[in-house]
Formats: structure tokens, sequence, C-alpha cells
């Protein structure tokens, strides 16, 4: 499901040098929608109805006051969606794994670990020395120390951490 409902056609315009423009036809037959500008600043734009690339209102709005007016204009549907998405979550945890020195993945690529495959576990990040590396590849090197934030079953990441122990 995408961030915007289904039920209503929104047309997406890239403008260079600006950003990008959502809009979409009301059931009145008014085209509104949101210019979204490179630096964060949005555009609330009401198309004229006999020019749909011609505006008839434009309110620029910084990006607390977008943030306000997509809070109550769409809160219903965040928290339907919200709680769809905690129902469809809610086997799901997260977990931090610590690489031993010493372990037969020190040295190693997080691929060669086979973590999603043998367990069904995604490692979402590593942790090395205080920095975060996020979306580890296959290819990220691993160090004794290092620890993996994984996202899965908790039974798959007790099944990883007996993997790299």
């Amino acid at each position: 499901m995408g961030i915007f409902s289904e039920d209503v056609d929104i047309s997406e315009t890239r403008l260079p040098g600006v950003g990008i423009r959502h809009d979409f036809l009301t059931e009145a037959g008014r085209r509104v929608g949101v210019v979204s500008h490179r630096n964060g600043k949005r555009d609330l734009v009401v198309f004229s109805k006999d020019d749909p690339d011609s505006c008839s209102a434009v309110i620029g709005l910084s990006g607390q006051e977008a943030d306000a007016l997509a809070e109550f204009l769409g809160n219903r549907k965040v928290i339907e969606r919200l709680a769809n998405l905690s129902d469809q979550v809610a086997s799901l945890a997260t977990g931090k794994i610590r690489i031993a020195h010493g372990s037969r993945y020190d040295g190693l690529t997080l691929g060669a670990t086979k973590a999603r495959s043998r367990t069904g576990a995604s490692v979402v990040a590593l942790l090395r020395d205080g920095e975060a590396i996020p979306s580890p590849t296959p290819d990220t090197g691993l160090k004794g120390g290092d620890v993996l934030i994984v996202v899965a079953t908790p039974e798959a990441i007790e099944n990883l951490r007996e993997i790299v122990a």
C-alpha cells in the first residue's frame, strides 16, 4: 500500500530545479495539489477550472505548517494504516547480536552468514565502534565486536545469534 489513497488518481510531475508536484482531481472537478520544493517548503495549490496548468490560488507553507495540515487532514487515515501495519508486524521483533572476537564470521562478510536464507532474519544495520552502518550489503565485512541490528521473529533472532556465536 502506498502513502496515497488508492481511491484517488494522483499524478506526480517532476519540476526541474524546483521539486515535485502531486495533484488530483476532486469529485467537484477542481484540481488541487502540493508542490514539494527541494528546500522543504510546500505550496498548496488550487488550479484554475479553465486551465489545469494555471493556479488560481497558491498558499506557501513552511515544513511545520505542512505537517500540521497533513496531520489534521490525514489523521484518521494514518491511524487506520498504523493499526493495519501493527497487525502485520506484531510477530516481528528487533534484536542486537554481537559478533564475538574469534567467531568464525570475524573477518568474513555479512553474506557469509546467509542470515536471511538460513533464519529469515533481516540485518538492517551494523554498529561498529559507535558508528552505524545502515542497510549493510552482503559484501559488508564483519569484525569481532560488531553488533548486528536484526528484524525478525524472536525465534529467527535466536537462531542467528547461535549461528554467529
